[in-house]
């Protein structure tokens, strides 16, 4: 019998989930989206999905009891229920929008941090755009929906605002989410020290680079310029047997 999915906050209450639930959920979203013909998803679709190479991060390899488990919780949950095809085969559906409160193209977004976890704004913008309700050409239309995610607190950023900002949702555990921001941190950290260490050789010695940069492509042109003479001469050579059109 298919799942009896009532409309109470209680249920729709989302909550962290484990990687395989959340890949296991993000397929889903994403094959309603994407090809609405074979949604809703057998466990074996639904298997072929979670493992699929693209558009995936991390590659997983599930199989059907990794998933048929997953599908248990998220059926306790709330966030899917089963249903059934002409066939009986039972299928499964997801009900994302109501446990996360967001309207389409909030979903579209959450769908993707959820395949692949972590990235930069301007990646999930590209990404998002498939599945979005709403076209999103460039950051600024991404940028007030990944407000009123914040604002949900279904987001969370894991560098400062502006390019190459870092996000992803906000469905890891504690320990997860403690986990990436220390090593986000530990990045920026890294990247600071180099760009500081680079800044601070003397100029001296930046000047030296410079110039042996500068002889090196001198060098180079010179050479191009003597094998385009060489060519010249050679087809004028050929021009005049008559061997050239």
């Amino acid at each position: 019998m298919s799942d009896q999915v009532h409309d109470t906050p209680a249920e729709r209450r989302w909550r962290p989930l484990n990687r395989t639930d959340r890949r296991v959920i993000g397929v889903l979203i994403e094959k309603a989206k994407t090809t609405p013909d074979a949604y809703p998803m057998s466990l074996n679709g639904l298997t072929t999905g979670c493992n699929q190479k693209n558009n995936r991060d991390p590659q997983m390899t599930l199989d059907a009891a990794d998933v048929e488990e997953s599908i248990a919780r998220l059926r306790e949950s709330g966030a899917l229920a089963e249903v059934h095809s002409e066939g009986r085969v039972p299928k499964y559906r997801h009900y994302m929008k109501e446990w996360l409160g967001v309207d389409g193209t909030e979903l579209a977004v959450m769908a993707e941090l959820l395949l692949r976890g972590p990235q930069t704004v301007g990646e999930l913008r590209g990404r998002a755009a498939r599945m979005a309700a709403q076209e999103l050409p460039d950051l600024g239309a991404l940028k007030p929906v990944l407000r009123s995610l914040l604002q949900k607190q279904l987001i969370v950023e894991f560098s400062p605002e502006g390019r190459g900002q870092i996000v992803s949702h906000s469905l890891f555990s504690d320990d997860e989410q403690r986990r990436l921001r220390q090593h986000f941190a530990a990045a920026a950290a890294a990247a600071a020290q180099d760009t500081e260490a680079a800044t601070s050789r003397p100029a001296t010695a930046r000047s030296a680079g410079a110039d042996d940069l500068m002889d090196e492509i001198r060098r180079e042109l010179a050479a191009l310029r003597e094998e385009m003479d060489q060519l010249r001469q050679e087809v004028s050579q050929l021009q005049g047997k008559g061997t050239v059109a």
